[in-house]
């Protein structure tokens, strides 16, 4: 059976994308109630050579810095000359990345609240042995990290967070280059995946990866199974979804997510 994890009230696979969901849709139905959750997410047809509306940025194949535009091998050279990149333990980016992780928050548009300290050491501290983290530093200081989960020849770089205060270091180009350059050209994985869509927040990662480091889409198809609550909610108010946009504001927020996702699910029967 496909293992599932909750995360913001919702049940999504606790696996690599490219492996397909073997659960039933009655026992998915059954976990939802079980874990008192919103609704289960998760995809099919991993990239498929037909264009959806949901896709995830991958790359599969290392690019050398010099095969790079001369603009992003110039970024790339200053960022690994004013950033040290490497892997560190888990228990050091407990004890030095929430100054990171917070900062960078207090930059986003979200409706999600920061985590403080003690509930953002207690989740790195449930992290196994699976979990491979990176830290950045300039001059010995922590100005950002990374922590991937990796499961065979697959890497998913999970969270990465940078204090915008060092951003003029380059530290994006010199992690990203990196990694890239570990996981795909020195230990051979298939690809690296930096996330799905975002549908919750705006957010200018991917374009950035496709830019600079020819990330790709990877197209699927999305599939949601809602408990009964939610999914009146979602049949109720899907016809006002056009004016519903302009309320972003408390409940609304999370409702117009919802509402965004029917609108991809319902794309693939048009």
């Amino acid at each position: 059976m496909t293992n599932w994890r909750k995360y913001n009230g919702a049940l999504i696979p606790d696996q690599p994308p490219h492996l397909e969901i073997d659960d039933s849709d009655s026992l998915i139905e059954k976990k939802i109630s079980a874990n008192n959750a919103f609704f289960a997410r998760w995809t099919t047809k991993f990239d498929c050579k037909e264009e959806t509306d949901f896709w995830y940025i991958i790359c599969d194949e290392f690019i050398s810095i010099d095969k790079l535009s001369k603009n992003t091998r110039n970024q790339i050279r200053r960022g690994l000359r004013k950033c040290d990149v490497r892997i560190v333990d888990k228990k050091i980016v407990i004890e030095e990345g929430f100054e990171s992780y917070y900062a960078a928050f207090l930059n986003y548009s979200t409706h999600i609240k920061p985590k403080n300290k003690a509930e953002f050491q207690n989740e790195l501290l449930a992290f196994g042995s699976e979990w491979e983290f990176w830290g950045i530093y300039n001059e010995e200081k922590m100005i950002g990290y990374c922590q991937n989960k990796v499961v065979g020849k697959y890497c998913d770089y999970s969270t990465i967070k940078f204090h915008p205060n060092y951003l003029k270091l380059y530290p994006s180009y010199a992690l990203f280059y990196t990694m890239n350059k570990y996981y795909l050209d020195e230990k051979g994985f298939d690809y690296v995946n930096d996330g799905a869509r975002n549908i919750s927040h705006e957010t200018n990662i991917q374009e950035f990866l496709i830019k600079k480091f020819k990330f790709r889409e990877a197209y699927c198809k999305l599939n949601i199974i809602y408990n009964s609550r939610i999914g009146f909610l979602v049949k109720f108010f899907y016809s006002f979804r056009l004016p519903l946009k302009l309320l972003n504001f408390g409940p609304f927020i999370k409702l117009n997510i919802l509402l965004n996702q029917e609108k991809i699910i319902r794309s693939y029967d048009q």
